[in-house]
């Protein structure tokens, strides 16, 4: 084995245990999904305000059809966020201070408003940076002092939609009066609930709030991906189909590297298949069921790890040109096992919890072994395509050498695609921090899923079963022929390449 390798697979390899931590931890993760729970939360300061982000989604339109009544059949088509048991508990130092008889000693207003709509909260249009109303603008009769200044929508005067709770007399706590608040414009909306109140400083919030779209709690963001996902799972069984097909009438001449390819295709037929399955689940319930969800990342980390296996092996020249990766083996799977922690653990983040509850380092920590270990991996494989092409071409063996250029060109397309894709995802997540483009959101995880697949069925068009296997498949007397053409020549460069030759059969004996 190279030293280069050697030192890549040992550097993959540190990150071992403090992967496994990490995993570990995020098994316990909360599952999070259109119902938002409310649990002893704290309001943070901004400005003269104290507020609580209490959820943002992309939601659509209700349709034509409404009802009045609250029951499971009238939900069809509807697309609201209500609010169900939303509590707010002051100290009781803050309500000490307070007159019994007071109707009002604080209030909280919920503020749900369209992204687009965000300009109209606080005073920005007023040419002040506060959020709350002072004595100075209350004077003008621009807001109304200490309440949250906002201006209404003329095209649409309901909105933005404010509801206001008030604390009465000594009482410390206050509940916001349950209330569904329908959705007539498709946007991607932001609730938060805010006080002006300094007294009410270490005010928490208990509750929940229920998002719903027309046709199920699934975010409108992430709609889209069902449908995707059932269209996946058909391609996948289409594929796999094809190549059962070809496993049968083929089953003779099969070799080593054709089950690894089955193996690639079965599980892209179960991951398809659970995340539809998810999703659908999450749509009708508006929870991420967690049992469904952890199969579903599974699969996708155990089916992403199998593919860049492949993906090595085969650009080793694995079952082409060595008979097996010799001492490589507890390498190549050292860091298939470093990998998949890595990814599980990025993809229980994304899934299971919501990243943007964590800092930017945590984020850094989460991300950076993945890229890392995905670094290692194109490494490792062009350096090995790089060597592997070389063997076959002067070994003068020009099917296999075809074979492998063609997917040379095919991995080259697929490199150049991901990093112009990185780049137009860093670009579309930089110029849309609010997420206005939630619609077209989707196109970013199913480009990766496409481009996956388009690689594994350039795979098995490749390297399909046949009745002439030897095309791409190692012989052992394949090496002694060209050995033996070269020694009758007489030419000095047929024996250096016989030389290399041997140098070769004694690396994989040795490896």
């Amino acid at each position: 084995m190279e030293r280069g390798d050697f030192r890549g697979a040992k550097a993959c390899g540190k990150g071992f245990w403090i992967s496994l931590l990490l995993f570990l931890c995020l098994i316990t993760t909360q599952v999070k999904g259109s119902i938002h729970e409310y649990r002893n939360e704290a309001f943070t300061t901004k400005s003269n305000a104290f507020f609580f982000h209490g959820g943002s989604e992309g939601l659509y339109a209700s349709k034509a059809s409404r009802h009045l009544d609250s029951s499971a059949s009238s939900q069809s088509g509807k697309s609201f966020i209500r609010f169900e048991g939303v509590t707010f508990r002051r100290t009781k130092e803050s309500a000490s201070r307070q007159e019994d008889m007071q109707p009002s000693t604080g209030v909280v207003e919920a503020i749900i408003l369209d992204v687009k709509d965000r300009e109209r909260i606080g005073g920005e249009f007023l040419k002040t940076s506060a959020i709350c109303c002072n004595h100075t603008l209350a004077e003008t009769g621009s807001c109304k002092l200490g309440e949250v200044i906002f201006q209404k929508n003329l095209e649409n005067p309901t909105w933005p939609r404010v509801i206001k709770t008030n604390f009465a007399g000594r009482y410390e706590e206050a509940k916001l009066e349950a209330d569904e608040i329908e959705i007539d414009s498709n946007g991607m909306y932001y609730l938060y609930f805010m006080f002006c109140n300094p007294e009410l400083k270490g005010t928490v919030i208990n509750g929940r709030t229920v998002w719903k779209n027309p046709n199920g709690y699934l975010p409108g963001k992430m709609t889209p991906l069902m449908t995707f996902f059932g269209i996946m799972s058909l391609a996948y069984l289409v594929l796999g189909l094809a190549w059962f097909l070809r496993f049968v009438q083929f089953w003779k001449d099969i070799i080593h590297l054709h089950y690894h390819i089955t193996a690639v295709i079965a599980l892209g037929m179960c991951e398809m298949a659970v995340w539809y399955f998810e999703y659908a689940n999450f749509n009708s319930t508006g929870l991420r069921p967690m049992g469904i969800t952890l199969w579903a990342v599974t699969f996708t980390t155990v089916k992403k790890t199998l593919s860049r296996l492949l993906l090595l092996v085969v650009s080793m020249g694995f079952g082409v040109v060595r008979p097996t990766l010799g001492g490589i083996t507890s390498k190549v799977l050292l860091l298939g096992l470093v990998y998949f922690i890595a990814s599980e653990a990025l993809e229980l983040i994304e899934h299971l919890g919501n990243i943007n509850d964590f800092s930017k380092k945590t984020k850094v920590f989460v991300v950076l072994p993945v890229v890392f270990l995905d670094s290692c991996f194109i490494l490792w494989i062009f350096s090995s395509l790089s060597k592997t092409l070389e063997k076959l071409q002067m070994r003068r063996n020009m099917a296999k050498l075809e074979l492998y250029r063609k997917f040379t060109n095919a991995l080259a397309v697929s490199v150049l695609l991901s990093i112009a894709w990185i780049g137009f995802e860093l670009y579309f997540n930089a110029t849309d921090p609010l997420s206005e483009l939630w619609q077209v959101a989707w196109v970013i995880p199913a480009f990766w899923t496409l481009l996956a697949y388009s690689l594994l069925v350039v795979i098995c068009v490749l390297w399909a079963p046949s009745h002439n296997p030897t095309r791409y498949a190692y012989s052992e007397g394949e090496d002694l022929d060209e050995e033996g053409i070269s020694l009758t020549t007489g030419d000095i460069a047929s024996k250096l390449e016989r030389n290399a030759l041997v140098e070769d059969l004694e690396e994989d004996k040795r490896e």
